[in-house]
């Protein structure tokens, strides 16, 4: 089980272990809505997840997606949009354990700060 939730601890969830797909999205939405110039995603199945305490607030950022964070402390928690009505999409940094998952892909790479580099570079 993967657990994860809020910095104040008020929101918690758990997910069911399984190969998750992890990835780095570089939307301006993202941006905005976390205050960082991007947000990691592991994507999981809806049947494999719930929330074990608390209720998350709900934000209708746009008309194909929904974000969810605590009312408490402001962490994003999860994000559903309707291309992957599956799914769900929750925040890597959120994971009680987020260092034992590592993002394979990176999305919306056209809006990325130049300043960002890309997680397939090399550093010197």
């Amino acid at each position: 089980m993967i657990e994860g939730g809020c910095f104040c601890g008020e929101i918690r969830y758990q997910i069911d272990d399984g190969e998750h797909l992890a990835v780095t999205c570089h939307c301006s939405m993202c941006r905005r809505t976390s205050g960082a110039p991007f947000v990691v995603w592991l994507v999981v199945p809806k049947a494999g997840f719930g929330y074990t305490s608390g209720k998350p607030k709900l934000l209708d950022s746009s008309e194909h997606g929904r974000r969810y964070f605590c009312s408490s402390c402001g962490t994003p928690a999860a994000c559903m949009v309707d291309s992957h009505p599956d799914f769900i999409d929750v925040t890597l940094g959120s994971l009680d354990c987020p260092e034992t998952i590592t993002p394979t892909q990176e999305i919306y790479t056209d809006s990325r700060l130049p300043w960002v580099m890309s997680g397939t570079e090399e550093t010197t």
